[in-house]
């Protein structure tokens, strides 16, 4: 069950995420790293541990069809990672273009894009360029202090932002060659 105590496993935890089925978890023990742990009962075993990020890691999601990782970190970076057969995990480093550090990730419905909220004032929007093989951004610039967190709406076109400023804002999330364009009579 998703909802055995974890607590045991470290002192402090600065982000989580479970997996789709509920059967893994990856969390930041308030350091650099991602710790993959494995449930069996009410037993969390280690799985591996994730070294790529400089410092401390603020955001985890796990998209629950495509088995991907995403992770962002105060080092201004993020990272996609994807489980190989021999249950090692490949970083793919994400161009987040932000001045700030990271402070959350969110997949969106379809998982295929993501935001990223961020001390710089902005947002990263984030999707899968097939002709370069990496992830990019496009920004949405229109906070006036930290974006604490990211919500996406079900249709995968909207997300909703919330800021130090005391502002929740709502946005559109839409990226050309990703999103297919609404048919006629769709909401």
């Amino acid at each position: 069950s998703t909802m055995a105590n974890v607590s045991h496993l470290c002192k402090n935890i600065s982000s989580h995420a479970f997996s789709g089925d509920g059967s893994r978890l990856a969390l930041c023990p308030n350091d650099n790293t991602v710790q993959i742990y494995k449930s069996s009962g009410n037993t969390w075993t280690l799985e591996t541990t994730l070294e790529e990020h400089d410092q401390l890691v603020t955001g985890i999601d796990w998209a629950p069809k495509t088995n991907r990782l995403v992770t962002c970190s105060e080092d201004r970076n993020a990272y996609v990672w994807t489980e190989n057969a021999d249950k090692t995990w490949k970083p793919t480093l994400v161009i987040l273009r932000i001045n700030r550090a990271a402070t959350s990730v969110k997949w969106s419905p379809n998982e295929d894009k993501f935001a990223v909220a961020s001390g710089a004032k902005l947002v990263s929007v984030c999707y899968f360029e097939e002709e370069n093989d990496w992830w990019v951004s496009k920004h949405i610039k229109k906070h006036r202090s930290t974006v604490l967190d990211v919500a996406w709406h079900p249709n995968n076109l909207l997300i909703v932002t919330s800021s130090t400023d005391y502002k929740a804002r709502i946005f559109s999330a839409a990226v050309k060659g990703v999103d297919k364009k609404p048919g006629p009579g769709s909401a």
